[in-house]
């Protein structure tokens, strides 16, 4: 049990005191931010095949120390603008946000990074699904930086919708195991395997995307064993790509 515990502690704690060592405040503030083109993104006017794209960032300010912020963003064959999604938690409007800034856009500051490129036939497949998983997104209009739902819960509930995405959140996407206890049990971020977890406090993720994740009060570690590596709190994924 001792043996336990220390592995626990391991794994959570001493990832995230890394992580706050490394932590560099920004330089900038919420109102002047960089939020320009990454270049992650094809020229949607030049490009006509379809696009599918999932992106992540650090979060801004200390929430970087923790968590990450994901968007989704796609157009069909022949369109020349892109359609961006995520849910942001300030402002009086709604949560869920279409185009809140360029497709590929820096997220105040902070480089993205692609969990999903799909193109042509594969990403034409899969865009009336997307548009039909954001539509039946239930939480709207709420948002709670901690345990869910928020951005990383939208992401979430998208890649279960829509498994031909092969989504892979990291660990660091705190939000993404909310689950309400009126429903407990399901299917993984990913779209496969299997997830247990009470409202995204405690829980458990077996999939083949994921590999074995635990959850503990939104602090996820675990073991890849596809795609060999370990899944941290606050690193997100440490091992192969």
């Amino acid at each position: 049990m001792n043996l336990l515990l220390l592995l626990i502690a391991v794994w959570t704690l001493l990832p995230i005191a890394i992580s706050y060592a490394r932590y560099a405040p920004p330089a900038w503030s919420w109102s002047n931010a960089p939020m320009g083109s990454s270049g992650l993104a094809p020229d949607p006017r030049t490009t006509k095949e379809a696009v599918v794209q999932i992106y992540i960032a650090r979060a801004f300010s200390w929430r970087a120390i923790f968590a990450v912020h994901p968007w989704i963003a796609f157009k069909r064959a022949g369109e020349t603008t892109y359609a961006r999604y995520d849910v942001v938690g300030w402002g009086d409007a709604a949560k869920l946000r279409k185009n809140y800034s360029l497709a590929d856009g820096l997220w105040y500051g902070a480089e993205p990074k692609l969990l999903v490129d799909l193109r042509g036939s594969a990403a034409e497949a899969v865009i009336g699904k997307i548009e039909a998983a954001i539509a039946s997104y239930p939480y709207k209009d709420t948002y709670r930086t901690w345990p869910g739902p928020n951005s990383n819960t939208f992401i979430a509930h998208i890649g279960r919708e829509v498994p031909e995405l092969h989504l892979d959140l990291p660990a660091s996407a705190i939000g993404k195991d909310y689950r309400p206890l009126t429903d407990p049990i399901g299917r993984a971020p990913s779209g496969g395997g299997v997830q247990v977890s009470l409202c995204g406090l405690a829980g458990v993720t077996v999939a083949p995307e994921e590999g074995i994740e635990f959850n503990l009060l939104s602090l996820n570690f675990g073991v890849d064993v596809m795609r060999p590596a370990i899944r941290l709190p606050a690193f997100g994924r440490v091992g192969t790509e």
